[in-house]
C-alpha cells in the first residue's frame, strides 16, 4: 500500500519543497501559496504549450540572423545557419545548434503534451518513469536559449559599421518567446497529478 503526504495530513510546497500540515495556506519558508493539487494546472499547461508552438513556427520560418556586408546581405534561418556552419567545417557547433534549437524544443513539446494527456487518460509508462520525464524537461529547459545567446554574442562582436554587421532577425524574438512559453508550460504542470491514478486504483481495488 502506498502512503501519500495527503494520507498523513501533509502538503508540500512546489517552490521550495518544504512540507507543512494540510490546511496551511502559505509556506513558512518561501511564502508561496500551498495547495494539495492545482486543479487548473492542465489548463495553464495547454495554454502555455499552445503559445509556445505558435511562437516556434515563425522561429523556424523567419531569419534568425541578418548578415550585412558592403556588397551583400544574407538572412539565415536556424537550420540554414547550422548548414552554413557545417559547410565551413564547424560540425560541432552546427550539431549543438541543431540539437538545442530544433531537437530539444520538439522533444519538450511532445514530452509536455504526453505528460498532460497521461494524467487525464490511460498511460503506458509507469508513474515513476513519467516523473523522470518531467524532471528531464525541467532540467533541459535552461539550455534551450543557446541559439539566442549565439546570435546575441555575434551581434555584439561583429559591428564594423558599413563594412559588416550581424543583427538578430525576427525569429530570434519568436524563438525566445517559444522557449519562455514552454518553460512556463512545464512549470505549470502539477507533477503530483501523476501519482493520483495510483491512489484511485488502490481505492477501487480495496472497494
Amino acid at each position: 500500500m502506498i502512503v501519500t503526504a495527503r494520507d498523513k495530513g501533509l502538503v508540500g510546497c512546489r517552490t521550495c519543497s518544504s512540507v507543512w500540515p494540510l490546511g496551511t495556506e502559505q509556506c513558512g519558508r518561501c511564502g508561496s501559496k500551498l495547495v494539495s493539487r492545482d486543479r487548473r494546472s492542465l489548463q495553464k499547461v495547454w495554454a502555455w504549450w499552445l503559445a509556445g508552438v505558435m511562437a516556434y513556427v515563425p522561429a523556424n520560418v523567419f531569419p534568425m540572423l541578418e548578415t550585412r556586408t558592403l556588397f551583400q546581405r544574407q538572412d539565415d534561418t536556424i537550420i540554414a545557419g547550422a548548414i552554413e556552419l557545417a559547410k565551413y567545417g564547424s560540425y560541432g557547433v552546427a550539431a549543438i545548434i541543431l540539437i538545442a534549437s530544433v531537437l530539444i524544443p520538439l522533444a519538450k513539446f511532445f514530452a509536455i503534451a504526453y505528460l498532460a494527456l497521461s494524467v487525464s487518460g490511460p498511460a503506458r509508462l509507469k508513474p515513476g518513469r513519467r516523473f523522470i520525464i518531467y524532471e528531464v524537461v525541467e532540467f533541459i529547459g535552461r539550455w534551450s536559449m543557446i541559439d539566442v545567446f549565439v546570435v546575441a554574442i555575434l551581434s555584439a562582436l561583429v559591428q564594423l559599421s558599413v563594412a559588416a554587421s550581424i543583427n538578430p532577425g525576427i525569429a530570434a524574438l519568436a524563438f525566445a518567446l517559444s522557449v519562455i512559453f514552454t518553460m512556463l508550460s512545464a512549470q505549470s504542470f502539477d507533477s503530483r497529478l501523476i501519482w493520483d491514478r495510483i491512489e484511485g486504483a488502490e481505492e477501487q481495488g480495496s472497494a
